[in-house]
């Protein structure tokens, strides 16, 4: 079965128009883009940090959002596994530090115990070791952005608009939060299987059980662990239905 990227490498001459940026190898250059993007993530997450008025579980979402895209980063400038591997190790070990010292105050703020930091990061660096060497790294690519978007905005929208509440092992839900993760995890998952595999009903058929898998696996985890089971579970998903139901 035949796959395209669906994002190609930062194209040559894109960094041949600015001439100082040729003397940088390309590896560090493209180290050094995804380094800016995080560190404007986390100096925006400080700022609204210091305004009381901002909710910390928002703040924490700023986070849980903009880091999330990290991947496509990776995807797009085709980081080397081992980068990616080394930078989840890095962030997991600073992520365990961060709950018994203020190293990332904005994050861990909720006022809730939960590991979903540690486990964000043990996600990122699992998934790519698994699909880079495979050479199909959009799987991964999936599942961390079922993550970022689906949890995210599930979080955001039953927080502001959830109505219709429900209960799951002591964990307060709301019927509007995992709507929103249903919608959200089809769209990131239709999006990218779209790109990869075309408009076939494999892509459609295979977004419609990642979404209600995610769905389940969010409303399901305690502890932040669905940090961990929701992006393992839904690339892990994907990729065995486009074993199962292949394009030709």
């Amino acid at each position: 079965m035949v796959r395209k990227a669906l994002f190609p490498t930062l194209p040559k001459s894109l960094l041949n128009s600015v001439p100082w940026l040729t003397s940088i190898p390309r590896l560090w250059l493209h180290i050094g883009i995804v380094g800016v993007w995080l560190g404007g993530v986390v100096l925006t997450a400080e700022l609204l940090n210091r305004y009381k008025s901002i909710d910390a579980e928002v703040v924490r979402k700023v986070v849980h959002l903009g880091v999330g895209n990290v991947i496509l980063l990776a995807w797009l400038l085709n980081i080397p596994a081992w980068v990616g591997i080394t930078a989840s190790i890095l962030a997991s070990a600073v992520a365990l530090l961060s709950y018994k010292f203020p190293i990332l105050p904005a994050i861990n703020s909720v006022g809730r115990q939960s590991l979903g930091t540690f486990f964000y990061a043990v996600s990122v660096g699992l998934l790519i070791a698994w699909f880079w060497p495979l050479h199909q790294p959009y799987y991964a690519a999936l599942g961390i952005l079922v993550m970022t978007w689906g949890d995210g905005l599930a979080a955001l929208i039953g927080k502001r608009f959830g109505k219709h509440p429900y209960e799951v092992w002591g964990m307060k839900k709301s019927w509007e939060g995992s709507l929103t993760m249903a919608l959200a995890s089809y769209a990131v998952s239709s999006l990218i299987l779209l790109g990869v595999q075309g408009n076939v009903w494999q892509s459609w058929v295979v977004s419609v059980a990642v979404a209600l898998v995610a769905t389940g696996l969010e409303a399901f985890s305690k502890l932040g662990v669905d940090n961990l089971t929701v992006p393992l579970g839904s690339a892990a998903l994907a990729f065995f239905l486009s074993q199962i139901l292949p394009l030709s």
